[in-house]
């Protein structure tokens, strides 16, 4: 992962120059890219190193205390995420998958940020209609199966605080939602979810060209 790249536009010696005008990759993140690598085609789902830095400066940026996530895999995004809010910071990591998340409790604790963060193995739709209906955090981050990302938005944006944040990954699809001859449902639901949002006067949207699309959302006050 941290050797090819994700973006689908960037060529292997431009991803290679992103990566070493960078934030360097520590031993954990080297560790974790490698564990997920070994399992397959599968670890095309690890968010790439370039989106981890962004991830980790965005979180310090906006000042996050509390986060969400949407899609946990092997933990790499939540340790984006968890490195960038303060110690008595929060993550609320939603998943269903005790075989994945697994690989992402080891690499959290020796991170050192597995305080920061609780992980709950469930239907994410469940965990957040189960949470209180206020505007409990500052991040989000979206990265699940894309049928239910709308639902997953809905739900996050009313928990979110004005002027809080969500990030949705995959929201470019490989290039895919611009080429009519693909019709399978999750392109579809791509498509569906980026118009959506796009005129959706709640928030302000900037869709970036980041790894396979990453679209930032602001909660207007």
């Amino acid at each position: 992962m941290a050797d090819a790249p994700k973006s689908f536009f960037l060529t292997p010696e431009i991803h290679a120059y992103v990566l070493e005008h960078g934030t360097p990759l520590d031993d954990v993140q080297r560790a974790l890219i490698d564990e997920t690598a070994r399992l397959g085609g599968i670890s095309l789902m690890q968010v790439a190193p370039e989106q981890g830095a962004f991830m980790t400066l965005l979180t310090r940026l906006v000042g996050a205390r509390r986060a969400i996530e949407v899609g946990t895999f092997t933990g790499y995004s939540a340790l984006a995420i968890a490195r960038g809010l303060p110690d008595d910071g929060y993550l609320l990591c939603c998943d269903v998958s005790q075989e994945w998340t697994a690989v992402a409790r080891s690499h959290w604790e020796r991170a050192g940020v597995a305080h920061k963060i609780e992980l709950r193995l469930a239907p994410a739709l469940d965990t957040l209609r189960a949470l209180p209906a206020q505007e409990a955090f500052d991040l989000a981050f979206i990265d699940a199966d894309k049928r239910s990302y709308a639902q997953y938005y809905e739900e996050l944006l009313t928990r979110l605080r004005p002027n809080g944040v969500i990030l949705v990954d995959n929201t470019l699809w490989m290039g895919t939602v611009v080429d009519p001859s693909v019709t399978d449902d999750d392109t579809e639901a791509i498509r569906a979810f980026n118009d959506r949002v796009a005129a959706d006067d709640r928030v302000d949207c900037v869709m970036l060209a980041v790894s396979d699309g990453l679209t930032l959302l602001r909660k207007r006050a």
